[in-house]
């Protein structure tokens, strides 16, 4: 099973790269972009006995390693 872990920090936490790359984009004509947010995609393969236990082994993956969960948010797809 593929799976895809996409992780973005929670709103109101200040996205320093986020905003390093608004301002880029304003430096280059697209003034109209507002609130950009960085965020990091982790894929891997996983072999799991079916599609609720890779749920449960990937959200474990993510709330010990792959997201700090204080200051970010995750999304899980599996494929």
């Amino acid at each position: 099973m593929k799976a895809k872990v996409h992780v973005f920090l929670k709103p109101g936490v200040l996205d320093v790269q986020g905003k390093a790359v608004e301002n880029a984009l304003h430096g280059l004509g697209w003034g109209d972009v507002a609130d950009v947010r960085v965020g990091k995609t982790i894929e891997f393969d996983l072999k799991a006995a079916d599609r609720a236990a890779a749920e449960a082994e990937v959200k474990a993956m993510c709330e010990k390693l792959l997201a700090n969960t204080v200051i970010e948010s995750y999304r899980v797809e599996l494929a």
